[in-house]
């Protein structure tokens, strides 16, 4: 393992998607559940988990002065691009002296504090990338371009990906630097360069909000009286 690391903790929160499964007729980041934002929850989190130092949101062009007046002058807001790649890009250019550095979808807005300290922890210590995983229940099936059968994976070995994926600053900006075309996640970035992503275990509530079922679980998730107010 790589030697521990001990500077600032940096976040990027890309939030520039349409998010047009959601069928709300606006960006997926500023619906909300239990009278915030996605965005606003996603940040909520990353603050409390008392492990970030500084957060970077990343939105379309037209929403960059409505978010900074949203989440306040602690929080730096940048404009984003159409692809995730590119908006994450964006945000890489201004994570300055970060050592570590976070990338966190702001669907996954009850993402337990707890967890993100996790990913953090673990990059601290040594490891070069990070993410948090939940095995796969189902069984999942490969099929080919007409539908058909063409194989059962053994999901024993299957994982499904979460967020924040934690990493070694230079890390991640190399693996921005060599990434031709888009990815659905950072981590397949740092794969492609030959690196080791490590994975820890991750947590139900971190579920990524992208269908109307999605927002219908999440309000009743934060709707529910917790444990103290039972």
């Amino acid at each position: 393992m790589a030697r521990s690391i001990t500077g600032p903790v940096v976040a990027l929160v890309p939030a520039a998607g349409r998010g047009l499964r959601l069928r709300r007729g606006e960006p997926k980041a500023f619906v909300t559940v239990g009278g915030r934002s996605l965005l606003q929850r996603s940040v909520d989190g990353l603050i409390a988990s008392d492990a970030v130092d500084r957060i970077v949101v990343i939105v379309p062009a037209e929403s960059v002065e409505f978010t900074r007046e949203l989440l306040g002058a602690d929080v730096v807001v940048v404009e984003g691009a159409a692809e995730r790649t590119e908006s994450v890009r964006c945000g890489l250019s201004v994570v300055g002296d970060a050592d570590i550095v976070l990338v966190h979808d702001a669907a996954r807005a009850l993402t337990p504090p707890a967890l993100i300290g996790r990913v953090v922890a673990e990059v601290r210590a040594g490891r070069s990338a990070v993410v948090p995983v939940l095995p796969v229940t189902d069984t999942v099936k490969t099929v080919d371009i007409m539908g058909a059968v063409i194989g059962t994976p053994d999901r024993s070995s299957l994982r499904a990906i979460q967020t924040p994926q934690g990493f070694r600053a230079d890390l991640l900006v190399r693996a921005y630097a060599a990434a031709e075309g888009s990815a659905t996640d950072d981590a397949g970035l740092v794969e492609r360069l030959g690196e080791t992503v490590h994975t820890i275990e991750g947590d139900a509530l971190a579920f990524k909000i992208t269908t109307p079922h999605d927002l219908l679980l999440a309000e009743a998730i934060v709707a529910a009286p917790t444990r103290e107010n039972a």
